[in-house]
């Protein structure tokens, strides 16, 4: 699907438990689609098949995304994320692969992304908790978010508790 125009941005009410956190990007809309702003927290980018949601708070830049499908995901313009550029499977598909969860997708038709089942946990070769399911995190602020992705500290050194902020000895590599 070729791009039809800049993504409309709004917040994620509605986006259901995978949009529930911040945002740091600053890009709005542009030709074709208007930005609404960012009520609850993270910006989500509206196209014609799919909105995809950002979560700035969990990134913690993998590049699943960029490397995946950059015509859709790119840090190099504003708004970063053109969910027009490309069919919504292949946009979903690419989103799944984020292991923070700091992406989300809601399909035009309702559909969204379905947790793993069973759960899963994953140790990564330098000791991240790559973890996919049915989610319930809570932060050290208490702040509790529901996700079907996360990665999570396994060296205890993160000043981001639960989440790994590649800060201590198990986020130094990618992996």
């Amino acid at each position: 699907m070729a791009a039809t125009g800049r993504a409309r941005t709004e917040g994620t009410e509605g986006m259901g438990a995978a949009g529930s956190a911040g945002s740091g990007d600053t890009g709005g809309g542009g030709a074709g689609k208007a930005a609404e702003g960012r009520a609850g927290g993270a910006r989500a980018y509206r196209g014609d098949g799919i909105t995809v949601s950002f979560d700035a708070r969990v990134c913690r830049h993998a590049a699943e995304c960029v490397h995946g499908l950059p015509a859709v995901f790119d840090t190099t313009r504003r708004p970063w994320i053109e969910p027009d550029a490309a069919e919504p499977g292949l946009i979903a598909d690419v989103v799944r692969r984020c292991p923070t969860g700091a992406l989300a997708y809601r399909l035009a038709d309702g559909g969204a992304e379905a947790p793993d089942r069973p759960t899963t946990v994953r140790r990564t070769a330098d000791g991240r908790l790559l973890v996919r399911g049915e989610l319930r995190v809570t932060d050290s602020s208490g702040e509790v978010r529901e996700t079907p992705r996360a990665m999570l500290c396994g060296c205890g050194r993160s000043a981001e508790p639960p989440y790994c902020d590649r800060s201590g000895e198990c986020g130094g590599h990618e992996g």
